[in-house]
């Protein structure tokens, strides 16, 4: 129960923070940027109704189309935070009705909005939420017509983008569509740059077991070992691979720094690991 509360509150927050890089920075650029609350705004040009009655509107949409295509693969969470996003919207709007750019540049404004909504999308993304809209969509493009979700949500985004030709000028497009491939590239960095490991391989000529053994016993990390040869004088030694992640990076370059400073080693970035988790000698995984 108190573990329920906690994720609430967090995905509440991060929602808070979404909504407020929406309200301050999104909505003043009138650029639409890579999301359904961009799409809001150029609709709200059209139609005679706020942005957030309109983001409220298209998630619900969505949400009842996803539910219907793709079955119930959206949770709470997603259900949660996609309508819990036009209610910050709409208070934002009722507390603040003649809010105006907080920079006073539209370039700026998508600067700061790509920042400020990346931290409240990472923090969704690592509590295995979503904020919804694209998501959504992306999800059914990814069903229906096979498309990797990534691209499914580059496409539908850069659609997005492309939507602001209907009432704005050719610099608030270009502004939109610079905006939208910024934010793919700044969300990388914030979601997936900090799950990223390293591999790294290790060849000691004197240390190999006691640097093998540390990594194992110490680092509590699992090692391959594989021969390697020479080429110059055709030596063969033991060469210690393991993938750690950046703060088991940092402990195994420190040690091996300290104990074996003349060991040769190469680090290599890991975007993905697949593997079956070894059993505990009580059978546990």
């Amino acid at each position: 129960m108190v573990r329920t509360i906690r994720e609430i509150i967090i995905m509440t927050g991060a929602t808070l923070i979404i909504a407020a890089a929406v309200f301050f920075f999104l909505v003043p650029s009138h650029a639409a940027v890579s999301s359904i609350s961009g799409l809001a705004i150029v609709l709200s040009n059209l139609v005679p109704l706020s942005v957030s009655a309109i983001t409220m509107i298209l998630n619900v949409v969505l949400l009842i189309v996803g539910f219907l295509l793709c079955g119930h693969e959206f949770g709470f969470k997603t259900v949660y935070t996609s309508i819990l996003l036009p209610v910050f919207l709409g208070l934002f709007e009722l507390l603040l009705p003649d809010n105006g750019s907080l920079t006073g540049d539209a370039t700026l404004d998508v600067a700061c909005y790509i920042f400020v909504v990346s931290i409240g999308l990472s923090i969704l993304f690592n509590r295995n939420a979503s904020s919804g809209g694209l998501d959504i969509v992306a999800k059914i493009m990814n069903r229906y017509l096979h498309m990797d979700l990534g691209r499914a949500m580059s496409l539908s985004g850069m659609l997005v983008a492309l939507s602001s030709a209907l009432v704005y000028d050719k610099k608030t497009v270009v502004l939109s569509v610079l905006g939208t491939y910024l934010n793919g590239m700044v969300l990388d960095h914030f979601i997936f740059g900090q799950n990223r490991k390293r591999r790294v391989c290790i060849i000691s000529r004197d240390k190999e077991e006691q640097i093998r053994d540390w990594i194992v016993h110490t680092l509590k990390s699992g090692a391959t070992i594989y021969q390697a040869q020479g080429a110059y004088d055709g030596t063969v030694r033991n060469e210690i691979i393991t993938i750690v992640d950046k703060n088991e990076y940092q402990k195994l370059m420190q040690y091996i720094t300290r104990e074996d400073p003349d060991a040769f080693i190469t680090v290599y970035n890991v975007s993905d690991m697949r593997y079956i988790p070894k059993s505990k000698p009580d059978g546990t995984k």
